[in-house]
């Protein structure tokens, strides 16, 4: 797993980065163009894995843009639902058949009162 972190900064039209402890640097046009070039530069130095990457502003001229190669976990509730299905965990909880009993329940006590909205 590799994880690279760039200290970017707007000069004019054009914006560059430098990665924090490393030799990896780029420069583009725009912020999104910039990303593109700092994935690739971080994917040629580690290419182990999936991609996972974090651009944020600071001020309107300097962000931080970091790249996350391998690992495979992270990205919220994504690698949580997936980990019982493929690591064999625990079983999950069927919520939904709660539900529905809860649901039946209700319905019966509509009936129960004689009159339907649908009447």
């Amino acid at each position: 797993m590799g994880v690279f972190t760039f200290v970017c900064r707007s000069s004019g039209d054009e914006w560059s980065a430098k990665q924090l402890s490393g030799d990896l640097e780029a420069s583009a046009g725009s912020t999104y163009e910039l990303q593109r070039k700092l994935v690739q530069a971080s994917l040629s130095s580690d290419s182990s894995g999936g991609v996972q990457s974090s651009f944020s502003l600071i001020t309107p001229s300097s962000a931080v843009f970091q790249v996350i190669i391998g690992g495979g976990g992270g990205g919220g509730g994504v690698a949580f639902a997936a980990a019982p299905a493929g690591g064999g965990g625990a079983p999950a909880a069927e919520a939904p058949p709660a539900e529905e009993k809860k649901e039946e329940k209700e319905e019966s006590e509509d009936e129960d009162m004689g009159f339907s909205l649908f009447d």
